[in-house]
């Protein structure tokens, strides 16, 4: 059986997974143990009158109790925000100080105000209990426009009126002409409401200070622990980096929340050599909901118009995007470059133009979340593009295809340049998988139940691998984002790839092993993937975007061509043959038309024996690469949900969702097909069950799975998934990426089929039963006064 490029290879590393031999953050015990509690503000908004820690101090097993002063006075930096944002007068963006532990105000329920170290965790918790913090109540803001309107509370002095920057992107006077003479136009309020990321793994660290080294090392669950490392020394000043070792072992799950650098890290790792202790902290469910990044939450109105023969014209939209207390790592990207540049969507629209406001308010900080800003624009794109057909009296997929790309290379006005797709073929592929044309007697039939059947579409599209280096970095990212790989091969044939990327639940641990498979012909039981850890790997920009195929495996590949070019001169040399004739194939290195060949693990000894290698070169099989993407890849795809409606309860069900995706090529289609049913099952949970929701004083009303309504299994219907794709140009192996599509195309797909179901397109996310049942009863009151 083939392991190579498009095998359905089980999962390597699910061995460990399911019997329980995984080695997370959490499994691990350090000499000198200890643990910390945080002390976190109740309040939204105050100032810190006094903070008295005397008691604590003084209770059995306690080793310190260190708040934030101490921290600004051991010269520990402020949390940094790592792309910049300039507002379209030219200024930069407002960015308020965020320190690890807060010295004089905290401006959400959770900011820490004190770490507590000692010897259980259990003795920890409690004393921080003991730690006595007067606070002086401020006034609250929780909402984005609320927190623009005049006189609203201030979070930030040098964030006048709570506006962090107020961006734009394209042409404002031609998009309002192109508006201005549209035979028809749609306008539309549509928010997109904030999201927990709620991983299977709450978030975890291990600091250890190392005196007689003067080293440190922190075990946590991160995305990417280089960046995590460079943050850390470079902005926080907590070590130098050459004496910091970051490594994120097992990690179970991220969506985007375990990319940043929080307080926590920050904090185990100075209150470590302050104590001389091992500090350990994990966080608990509560803690996750009032200290993980958010995602979404956005409030715009979008305008879209077409001519009279239903081509758009113009897109105009204003988006309201609320970042919380304070600017996390990506906070700035999201509502900008992540987002407004893909509202062109699958379509070729001339004009576009798009203002963003960027708001602070007393709430958890808001970054990326699985998508980050591509699933805010398809939500715009895909709810505007239904309505605006319904408006119309035309098919809701004829109006989409009508407008589709079809040209590629294509440049929207928003920065992106499309390089390959073919949307019709995934329209025409999902609209065939979901019976479309049957879907008149299913809904007459579910009539006859006394249910409401609708259906909706959704095309998206999303950016992924984001690259070039230069062209982010021309846009305000602070880091280049290629990735690096080293390939090595062992004296007995064995190979390990160290990688930058990072696999916490994406199966990178099979997926590499088979492009090197497919390189060498060799098994992947031979092939080892070392990744997490800054001391065995060089640097690399980890995992989010969707980025570790299109960027990590093609840095990949360009290793092992260089590995590839030695092996062949070495072969070449002992089998005295010309390198062109050389082939690998079958575990071994031939003379392409002759029985002369060396196996693979005799090329492997001959490299580092090197008793007969070509003259000059050097010993060793083992060579390196960074690849930096000359383009984002452009995932694109088309869902098509189906949903019944009981108008009774508003209870709705989803009957039917079929998924036709575009990935370029893929490696191992099983793990796909996961991946997309994982990002479905959130994109139906934001859809129809998932809301972060504050009351006026700040306080999370859905701090927990009480109140925050996560998918259950019978929430979700068999998927039907399928894939029609085209080659991307801008990568060796010709792939885009599928890690965030399913949580990018669904909610607007969903929504869109209960609102065709009920009657009312005035309904937002999530959609519960109560909410459909109000929507029914408006619809119920207009018929009636009719």
């Amino acid at each position: 059986m083939s392991e190579g490029i498009g095998a359905r290879v089980l999962r390597k590393e699910d061995k460990r997974f399911i019997t329980g031999k995984g080695r997370y953050t959490d499994d691990i015990i350090e000499a000198n143990q200890a643990y910390a509690a945080f002390v976190r503000s109740p309040h939204a908004h105050a100032r810190i009158v006094s903070l008295d820690t005397s008691a604590a101090l003084a209770m059995e097993g306690v080793e310190t109790v260190l708040t934030g002063p101490e921290l600004v006075a051991d010269g520990i930096g402020n949390i940094i925000c790592g792309w910049g944002i300039t507002s379209k007068d030219g200024t930069p963006m407002n960015m308020g100080a965020w320190s690890a532990l807060a010295t004089e105000k905290v401006r959400y329920v959770g900011d820490a105000v004190a770490i507590v170290v000692a010897d259980s965790k259990s003795q920890a918790k409690l004393a921080a209990e003991a730690v006595v913090v007067t606070y002086e109540e401020l006034p609250v803001v929780v909402g984005s426009v609320e927190a623009l309107a005049p006189g609203a509370p201030q979070l930030h002095d040098n964030a006048p009126g709570n506006l962090i920057f107020d961006w734009e992107i394209g042409d404002l006077a031609p998009t309002d002409a192109a508006l201005a003479s549209a035979a028809h136009v749609t306008e539309m309020e549509i928010t997109n409401n904030r999201l927990a990321p709620n991983p299977m793994e709450p978030r975890s660290a291990i600091a250890t200070f190392n005196e007689a080294e003067d080293h440190y090392t922190l075990y946590t669950t991160s995305q990417n622990p280089h960046v995590a490392r460079l943050v850390l020394s470079a902005f926080y000043n907590v070590a130098p980096e050459h004496k910091l070792r970051v490594i994120a072992p097992d990690v179970g799950g991220g969506f985007g929340s375990k990319i940043y650098i929080y307080p926590e890290e920050i904090a185990c790792l100075w209150a470590s050599m302050k104590s001389g202790c091992s500090v350990k902290w994990t966080s608990d469910r509560t803690e996750a909901f009032l200290t993980d990044a958010h995602g979404r939450d956005h409030v715009s109105t979008a305008k879209i118009g077409f001519d009279s023969d239903g081509k758009i014209v113009g897109l105009k939209v204003n988006t309201k995007a609320n970042l919380g207390a304070y600017m996390s790592l990506f906070s700035s990207a999201v509502p900008t470059y992540l987002y407004a540049t893909l509202l062109s969507g699958q379509y070729d629209i001339a004009n576009i133009y798009c203002d963003v406001q960027a708001v602070y308010t007393n709430t958890v900080p808001v970054d990326a979340y699985r998508g980050a800003g591509r699933p805010e624009a398809c939500y715009v794109v895909e709810r505007i593009m239904e309505t605006a057909a319904r408006e119309m009296g035309m098919d809701p997929a004829e109006l989409r295809s009508k407008n589709f790309v079809r040209s590629f290379p294509h440049q929207t006005p928003v920065i992106m340049a499309y390089d390959s797709g073919d949307f019709d073929a995934n329209l025409k592929q999902a609209q065939e998988a979901a019976d479309v044309a049957g879907f008149a007697a299913r809904k007459a039939e579910a009539a006859s139940r006394g249910k409401l059947r609708g259906m909706g579409y959704s095309n998206y599209i999303e950016a992924c691998g984001i690259a070039p280096s230069a062209a982010v970095g021309s846009l305000g990212a602070g880091v280049g984002l290629w990735e690096s790989a080293e390939v090595r091969v062992n004296p007995v044939g064995t190979i390990e790839i160290l990688t930058g990327s990072h696999s916490h639940g994406q199966g990178h641990e099979t997926t590499f092993a088979q492009i090197v498979s497919e390189r060498f012909d060799l098994p992947t039981e031979n092939i080892q993937i070392v990744h997490g850890d800054t001391d065995k790997v060089q640097f690399g920009m980890g995992t989010y975007g969707s980025r570790s195929g299109a960027v990590g495996m093609s840095a990949i590949v360009k290793a092992m061509d260089k590995v590839e070019a030695k092996v062949k001169k070495i072969a070449a040399h002992v089998l005295e043959a010309g390198e062109d004739d050389i082939v690998i194939e079958g575990g071994a290195v031939k003379v392409a038309g002759t029985d002369k060949q060396m196996l693979w693990h005799e090329v492997g000894l001959a490299a580092y024996t090197a008793h007969n290698i070509p003259e000059g070169m050097e010993p060793g099989l083992k060579e390196s690469a960074f690849y930096d993407p000359t383009n984002f890849t452009f995932p694109a795809g088309c869902y098509i949900c189906e949903v019944e409606v009981d108008p009774e309860t508003g209870v709705t069900e989803v009957v039917q969702f079929v998924a036709s995706d575009d990935f370029g090529t893929i490696i191992n289609p099983m793990i796909v097909e996961g991946q997309v049913h994982g990002g479905i099952a959130q994109g139906i949970g934001q859809a129809m069950l998932e809301n972060v929701v504050y009351d006026a004083a700040g306080q999370q009303l859905s701090a927990s799975y009480m109140d925050y309504a996560m998918p259950r299994a019978d929430d979700l219907p068999n998927y039907s998934v399928h894939h029609a794709s085209t080659t991307c140009p801008g990568n060796p192996l010709g792939m885009k990426g599928c890690g965030e599509a399913g949580a990018i195309g669904s909610p607007p797909a969903v929504i869109n089929a209960i609102t065709d179901a009920i009657g009312n397109n005035n309904l937002s996310m999530p959609a519960t039963p109560s909410a459909v049942w109000a929507a029914l009863q408006d619809v119920s009151q207009k018929l009636a006064a009719e």
